[in-house]
């Protein structure tokens, strides 16, 4: 978004109001992201405001080599990888699985849609890393191949391969949970 990207540049000229608008316009986002990558919302909420914070006090320079959501999405991707590589040096445990999402059912058809979503973010924490994250970032965040090329450190022909191989695994894991697809 080119509109984002002069924001920014507003913002590293002074205008501090300009970083609160694109912290608004990406916080939920990123949230959601970083969490398939940590596997834990409250660590993924604290990577995404680190990536913010480094908004706001390191400056980064953005290039314009690609869209600044691909740009801020790549930095707060190796936030969350240092982090992982932090709390390595510490945990020896796994990373906690116990994502919930919460039920806001008032009729059966918003309890049965609740439960998919459930069963897709679950089959996701499940799959590979990389699997979870390119189908995140196609699928929910709506980058394209080059985008995600670009985030992910691969080029398209890879993430290509990649998006095949998650949708496979996505599908495999969705079925051997139980998942019944609706009929059209």
């Amino acid at each position: 978004m080119g509109n984002d990207a002069d924001r920014y540049r507003r913002f590293l000229d002074g205008d501090d109001d300009e970083l609160v608008v694109i912290i608004n316009t990406y916080y939920q986002g990123l949230a959601l992201y970083l969490n398939s990558i940590v596997k834990n919302i409250c660590e993924a909420e604290e990577i995404m405001q680190e990536t913010f914070v480094k908004l706001a006090v390191k400056k980064p320079k953005f290039n314009g080599k690609s869209t600044f959501k691909t740009w801020l999405y790549a930095i707060a991707r190796n936030c969350a990888f240092n982090h992982l590589r932090e709390k390595s040096r510490y945990e020896k445990r796994p990373i906690d699985e116990a994502f919930q999402l919460s039920d806001e059912t008032d009729i059966e058809q918003q309890y049965l849609m609740e439960e998919r979503k459930i069963q897709l973010h679950t089959a996701l924490k499940k799959l590979h890393p990389e699997y979870a994250q390119v189908l995140y970032l196609k699928y929910f965040e709506d980058f394209d191949t080059v985008a995600i090329a670009k985030i992910l450190k691969k080029s398209k022909r890879q993430v290509g391969d990649l998006t095949y191989r998650a949708k496979n695994a996505l599908k495999h894991e969705l079925e051997r949970m139980g998942f019944v697809y609706e009929e059209r």
